[in-house]
């Protein structure tokens, strides 16, 4: 079973709308529409496993709250400074969902 996080992404609420259309409009079973669904999260988290390189680091000021719970780390954090290579971001507040990709795209070859 993989990660059905990026289902709240932008791209996964169009796939999700897009299925909910076509079967209200009864050109596809929910059963098909559901078979999309378990596609689009092995597809994206081995994609995000296997074809993403870039790395980047943060820094936050506080720590509020964190939680690991099914192998799911969600931190909430104030004051964040991001740095890649050569670009600098600064946010107030931010909420990170972590996985691990790799224990994830193992299941995904089952």
């Amino acid at each position: 079973m993989s990660y059905q996080l990026y289902r709240n992404t932008t791209i996964g609420n169009t796939l999700q709308e897009s299925l909910d259309e076509l079967i209200s409009y009864g050109q596809i079973t929910p059963q098909l529409a559901l078979k999309v669904l378990v596609q689009f999260d092995k597809s994206i988290n081995s994609a995000l496993s296997n074809k993403v390189k870039s790395r980047i680091s943060f820094k936050a000021s506080k720590l509020n709250t964190y939680r690991f719970c099914d192998n799911v780390w969600t931190l909430m954090l104030n004051d964040v400074e991001f740095r890649e290579v050569h670009e600098f971001a600064k946010v107030d507040k931010i909420k990170i969902v972590a996985c691990d990709g790799k224990s994830s795209y193992n299941d995904l070859e089952k």
